[in-house]
């Protein structure tokens, strides 16, 4: 198994539409999209209208100060340069593309998934794009992807510069487990000392990071003036990130996942965004399988934007940003893929050196609802969801809105700098 924790390239891929059995279209013409559902995605197949998922254009700048680390898909995704992945190949098929010119960068195998992927390189010449259609060819019925990157769905710092090394675990008995997949935290934040936190490394070592910290906080903070949705449990923190450019890979979020498994978190956070992604996809099916549960946020690229993944993936609990006076907001993502609505703005969370910061969007929404999951159970969050929007459950709130009382202002705390998209 590969070891958690492990420095390699960090990377992330979307799944291309697939077709009946699993494999891929046999030809990618230049203006095809990548596919999404109205509805959720369910298995390896899509549901409902499909559409074209194009990127937003703010990751045309991503791509660009990557200094080659990324490269853009024919829809504009970052991918990371040089890598395509392949999900469990069987011996013929990776015989079949060494001879045909593909080269194995790395081999993970993640036992507490079940799941293993061959990351491979293209043969020289060739660029990932006809690559892919290469080993599509190969093995029509195969699993196969680029290499993309999740983003943040709220929050333009990733990192504070100069931010030191993660503090080591602060040892404090508690009943719960918690999972974050993020950036790396702070955690001699007076909001997150009383708490257990263990972190890891995905992408290379942990680095704190300002996104990371603040979700962090929102999930297990506490202090007198403020709460978390768990306040003092446990928090098993998976870095993906690294302080690379290409982080956030779909690679790293299935290893995380997995150590989440080995690690018997019960509820684990997302915070992140980006296109359909066959391994991802897979990790969170198998992840599920073994009972762990998963929050996500449903991202910011505005009501008309397509549902993003992690939270649209069928099973994933996804929610909704709201303001102080219970509006949705107007950049939160809409449709089946919002579960619930929760605080997102006008609130106060941890930020660096034991500052606070004013955080906007659906990123610090998942959270709180997160925690409260942990804490009390779906029973009882779905009891205590405030019915909003249409009668019933709707593509605003989804089955309502929940942890209003888990909004600190501002003020309480002494918050000035904003961290937001």
């Amino acid at each position: 198994m590969v070891v958690a924790g492990i420095a390699h390239p960090a990377s992330a891929q979307i799944g291309l539409p697939q077709l009946p059995g699993g494999g891929l279209p046999s030809s990618l013409p230049g203006d095809i999209g990548v596919e999404r559902a109205v509805g959720r995605v369910t298995g390896g197949l899509q549901d409902g209208v499909t559409e074209t998922l194009r990127a937003p254009s703010r990751l045309t700048g991503l791509i660009r100060r990557s200094n080659g680390a990324l490269e853009a898909d024919p829809q504009g995704w970052p991918v990371v340069s040089g890598e395509l992945l392949a999900i469990a190949p069987s011996p013929e098929v990776r015989r079949a593309a060494l001879d045909a010119g593909f080269t194995v960068v790395r081999e993970d195998r993640l036992d507490a998934l079940d799941l293993t992927t061959v990351v491979l390189a293209p043969p020289r010449g060739l660029s990932l794009r006809r690559a892919l259609e290469r080993l599509q060819r190969l093995d029509p019925t195969g699993d196969y992807a680029f290499n993309h990157v999740h983003q943040p769905a709220g929050g333009t710092a990733l990192f504070t510069p100069d931010a030191p090394p993660p503090a080591p675990v602060v040892q404090t008995p508690t009943a719960l487990r918690l999972g974050l997949i993020d950036t790396g935290i702070e955690s001699t934040h007076p909001a997150l000392v009383g708490s257990r936190i263990v972190q890891r490394g995905f992408a290379g070592p942990p680095q704190m990071g300002a996104h990371g910290t603040a979700v962090a906080s929102l999930m297990v903070g506490k202090t007198p003036a403020f709460s978390g949705g768990a306040p003092g449990e446990a928090l098993f923190v998976a870095d993906v990130y690294g302080g690379r450019p290409a982080g956030g890979s779909a690679t790293a979020l299935a290893e995380a996942l997995a150590w989440m498994v080995e690690s018997r978190a019960g509820v684990v956070n997302i915070s992140l965004v980006g296109p359909r992604n066959a391994l991802v996809q897979v990790a969170v099916r198998q992840a599920q399988a073994r009972g762990l549960r998963i929050v996500a946020a449903v991202g910011n690229d505005g009501p008309a934007a397509p549902p993003l993944f992690p939270a649209a993936y069928d099973g994933v609990i996804g929610v909704a940003p709201v303001d102080r006076r219970d509006r949705i907001l107007p950049e939160a993502g809409r449709g089946p893929q919002v579960d619930f609505a929760a605080p997102g703005a006008d609130m106060a969370a941890a930020g660096a050196a034991g500052t606070w910061v004013v955080v906007r969007g659906a990123s610090f929404a998942s959270p709180l609802v997160a925690g409260l999951l942990a804490r009390d159970g779906m029973t009882a969050l779905e009891r205590s969801a405030s019915d909003r929007g249409a009668p019933g459950p709707d593509p605003v709130f989804g089955r309502g809105l929940v942890g209003l009382t888990l909004r600190t202002a501002p003020d309480a705390v002494g918050a000035r700098a904003r961290l937001s998209r």
